[in-house]
């Protein structure tokens, strides 16, 4: 049926859809159809579909100002945007395509499948792309573009998928998807001018983890903390309205694991702790074994992962010299092995009078990572415990006790002092010694070693770890690890010319010779003196008896014969619990007659209970300082010299 002016229904409706942009809903549409027929004064038939485009394009322009005129369509105003969640590049990459496909099937003309290359390539400056017509141009639908077999469906019985109602539906989502299909005028040149084509296929998805791997490793989270991003989206409110993975995925935002790692950053590479923990534990009471306990597992195993520690013991009889060695480095920080060890532990026999002098010379050798965790004194005896500093939180209170053994004599230079600790649930027990001198007083030797492990009054404040394996007679017996070092005064039973002989023959260090003559060996095999303890191998030359700043033994009037009178001894309660990894002396510290000997341990260390006394993180702190200050300015006056060594160089020409 035509209008009065011979314009085709249809096509005008078509039309006036495509000059409002595909905006106009069905049921606008419905009404424009029964006014037009109303004015025409008729109803016949229904218009073709097929009705070609060329009639309309022959219309001139006032006719088709009138024809507007026939029916007035008011546009509605945009509808407000949706509030939905963000979506992710590819998500919307998909969105668009999506709609596009489902706008091309909504304006297909079932009667009419067939596609071909024509119009469109004239019209459109955009590369081909699969798509479907539209119902209102019928031009389109004979020179579109070759349509995809999933996107061309044909509908049983020639009718189209849908009512107008889907019709006007899907209209108005490609006018919000694409702001029109049709840009500027409705036509130009007398081609309709579609809008560039977005394309067909989803774009290649972006890789959603965009986190650097450097920054990763910058925030390992240790073993036992493994569940804490999965904790932190739960418990940590901070973490689950902000950052949490799980929120970010779902609001389809671009994200990536580097955004928790950053929270994670933000309370250092430390492992976080939880606020339960922090209510529920207590520095100086604590609960037995609990979770979260400062001497517990859990803390435990994150400072030792295998519950070994390394320690470091030593012994040197300094003679009472005034003067000390220029530089400690190769007696405290041998080369072999590579790593430093977690605590240091130095006894000296007939020490140095300055006694201050010798801890800050110390500490200024060991540098910032180490504290001294306590020091004691018993005349001339000195003990010193360095520890390293983030270590010092771990251990109990530090007792000592001490025991005389030369009760006639006012300057205490014989006896043993002893020092007495709980580290997480280790405990340990430290006895420099110095025994009676002379070659033939084994005796009296093995008197100073009884009096002294009946006399030792440790532990007192601190309790036993396992006190049914004590004995109130063996103050040895009361301590989980045991070392015993010092100036045992064992000496060798054999000749000088014998000794010196053996010695020259066997230069690299192959003493198993010399020890079948050694005193306190024989005495250990026996069982009479040190009971349940160890000693590693002896490689080493004898450590008494030098000319002081030589190399060579005594070559005074007494000709003394060379011992291995320092001594290192080891005993454990449990089986393997310290194993040796170095048994050694330093011949380079020339300054007395006796060489120091040190012998560095691998300990296992056990969970402990946080309701002992505990240290609270006590140490000298004034000796650190002046320790630090030393060290730096020792290293200032070293660049200094070396720079005005650079600078006075004379080059002569000859």
């Amino acid at each position: 049926m035509s209008t009065p002016n011979g314009f085709p229904q249809h096509s005008r409706v078509c039309l006036t859809r495509s000059m409002e942009g595909g905006a106009v809903q069905d049921l606008q549409a419905k009404k424009a159809g029964k006014a037009a027929k109303k004015e025409a004064g008729g109803d016949g038939p229904p218009p073709k579909v097929g009705t070609p485009i060329s009639e309309t394009l022959k219309l001139l322009p006032e006719e088709l100002k009138a024809n507007m005129k026939i029916k007035s369509i008011t546009p509605r105003p945009p509808r407000k945007p949706r509030l939905e969640r963000a979506a992710s590049l590819d998500e919307k990459s998909w969105r668009k395509w999506r709609r596009f496909r489902t706008s091309q099937e909504s304006l297909t003309d079932p009667n009419e499948t067939s596609s071909s290359n024509g119009s469109l390539q004239e019209a459109s400056p955009s590369p081909p792309t699969r798509g479907r017509a539209s119902p209102c141009s019928p031009c389109c639908q004979q020179d579109s573009l070759h349509s995809s077999p999933d996107a061309l469906e044909a509908s049983p019985g020639g009718k189209s998928r849908g009512g107008a109602s889907d019709l006007g539906k899907r209209a108005s989502e490609i006018s919000s998807a694409f702001g029109g299909l049709l840009r500027g005028k409705g036509f130009a040149g007398g081609k309709p001018r579609l809008s560039q084509i977005m394309p067909a296929r989803p774009l290649p998805p972006m890789e959603l983890n965009v986190a650097s791997h450097s920054l990763r490793t910058a925030n390992r989270i240790d073993s036992d903390c493994l569940d804490y991003r999965h904790y932190s989206q739960h418990k940590f409110g901070r973490v689950s309205s902000s950052l949490s993975d799980s929120r970010l995925q779902g609001n389809g935002t671009l994200y990536d694991n580097c955004s928790t790692d950053s929270m994670k950053s933000t309370f250092s590479v430390l492992t976080p702790i939880r606020a339960k923990d922090v209510r529920s534990r207590s520095y100086l009471e604590g609960s037995l074994l609990a979770s979260g306990a400062l001497m517990g597992a859990e803390e435990l195993s994150r400072y030792f992962p295998n519950r070994n520690m390394g320690i470091f013991v030593a012994t040197w009889n300094m003679q009472g010299q005034k003067e000390l060695p220029v530089n400690l480095d190769d007696f405290l920080l041998p080369t072999d092995p590579d790593f430093a060890q977690d605590m240091y532990v130095i006894g000296v026999q007939e020490g140095c009078p300055d006694r201050r002098e010798w801890e800050i010379r110390l500490q200024e050798t060991l540098g910032p990572h180490y504290v001294l965790l306590h020091s004691a004194a018993h005349g001339v005896l000195y003990m010193s415990v360095f520890i390293r500093r983030d270590l010092i939180w771990f251990c109990s209170e530090v007792e000592y006790a001490t025991v005389t053994t030369r009760i006639v004599s006012q300057i205490k230079t014989k006896g043993a002092l002893g020092i007495s600790f709980t580290f997480f649930g280790t405990s340990f027990l430290f006895i420099t010694s110095h025994f009676t001198s002379g070659d033939s007083k084994v005796n009296e030797r093995k008197l100073d070693y009884n009096k002294t492990i009946q006399a030792l009054t440790l532990p007192k404040n601190v309790p036993d770890t396992n006190p049914y394996r004590s004995s109130s007679s063996d103050v040895t017996t009361r301590f989980d690890e045991v070392f015993w070092f010092g100036d045992f005064n064992f000496r060798l039973n054999k000749d000088r010319e014998t000794v010196d002989s053996i010695l020259s023959q066997n230069p690299d260090t192959d003493v198993s010779k010399l020890l079948v003559y050694d005193q306190l060996t024989s005495e250990m095999s026996r069982g009479s003196i040190f009971k349940g303890f160890q000693e590693a191998d002896i490689h080493f030359r004898p450590s008494y008896k030098f000319d002081i700043g030589k190399d060579s033994y005594d070559t005074t009037s007494k000709q003394r014969t060379p011992s291995y009178t320092d001594r290192v001894v080891f005993r454990s309660r449990y089986k393997d619990d310290i194993q040796a990894v170095k048994y050694s002396s330093c011949p380079v510290i020339k300054t007395s007659d006796h060489r120091p000997v040190f012998a560095l341990f691998r300990v296992k260390v056990r969970p402990g209970r946080d309701n002992i006394p505990l240290a609270a993180g006590l140490f000298d702190r004034d000796l650190y300082l002046i320790g630090i200050r030393r060290r730096a300015t020792r290293e200032l006056l070293k660049r200094r010299e070396q720079k005005d060594q650079r600078s006075s160089s004379i080059c002569s020409i000859s």
